[in-house]
């Protein structure tokens, strides 16, 4: 097999977050192309239901889950189903999450923290908490969507709630990648830099202009594509190694794909 081929993923069943967009649905594709039964979990049935039918017009087998990552009840319920539809979890994708509020600090209200923290850090727990439940003796495999901010890039004035609820996944992974390595487990974090994908339209800017620390960026921000955004097949490419057997000995890893991006800014 080549080196560079998807790994084969038939027989497991594969949850995604966020699966209806952006890194979820390049990911939700790969792994489905791979051979995966794959769970699309999200706030939007109809981008959810589009990608679905994407997996299916080419061969693959999709389900839907409609739920807001952030509220246990709900979760609760969504892993109710997914363990009556396929009983257990072997792999994880746990991409959902929003950039939130910017602004800067005398700015940034206790809601518009609560929100971020909420969806991204809580959501990130929940998925993880309910998922390990449904993984099998034999071990299993997450991996979750963290970013540069927060973690190799603090240029980003005003994103203080989106960089501390990043920063804080990878200590979540890190965590419970020991606790969960005795079972055969792993989790890790990647941290993606500038992707084009839609996370912008869930931004709120409030007073950046006068707070922006200014920094200039030679030829542009991302220096090995002279500047040019990465592509969420390029993501996808990566979570698919990290949740395959390939990736057997790798676990609490944070693994940056930013086209060296976070090196020039941080």
């Amino acid at each position: 097999m080549s080196p560079h081929a998807t790994p084969d993923f038939s027989g497991r069943y594969a949850l995604v977050t966020g699966g209806g967009e952006g890194l979820g649905r390049a990911t939700a594709l790969r792994l489905a192309g791979a051979g995966a039964r794959v769970a699309l979990l999200g706030r939007t049935a109809a981008n959810l239901n589009a990608v679905a039918e994407e997996i299916r017009a080419a061969g693959g087998e999709a389900d839907t889950v409609v739920a807001d990552i952030s509220m246990p009840s709900r979760m609760g319920r969504a892993f109710d189903r997914l363990k009556r539809s396929y009983g257990r979890l072997d792999l994880v994708f746990a991409n959902a999450g929003i950039n939130g509020t910017w602004a800067p600090l005398d700015r940034l209200s206790v809601e518009d923290w609560d929100k971020t923290l909420s969806i991204n850090l809580r959501g990130t727990f929940l998925t993880c908490k309910h998922a390990v439940e449904l993984m099998p003796e034999a071990g299993g495999s997450i991996v979750i969507t963290s970013s540069v901010n927060g973690t190799r890039m603090f240029s980003n004035t005003g994103a203080t709630a989106y960089a501390a609820s990043k920063a804080a996944q990878v200590a979540f992974g890190r965590m419970i990648a020991l606790e969960l390595a005795p079972r055969g487990i792993r989790v890790n974090c990647i941290c993606p830099g500038a992707i084009k994908s839609s996370i912008d339209d869930n931004t709120r800017r409030r007073g950046l202009k006068e707070a922006r620390y200014p920094v200039k960026f030679p030829e542009g921000q991302v220096p090995l594509t002279h500047g040019r955004p990465g592509q969420a097949e390029d993501v996808a490419d990566l979570v698919a190694f990290l949740l395959s057997d390939r990736a057997r000995h790798i676990t609490g890893a944070e693994v940056f794909i930013d086209g060296a991006q976070s090196l020039l800014q941080g």
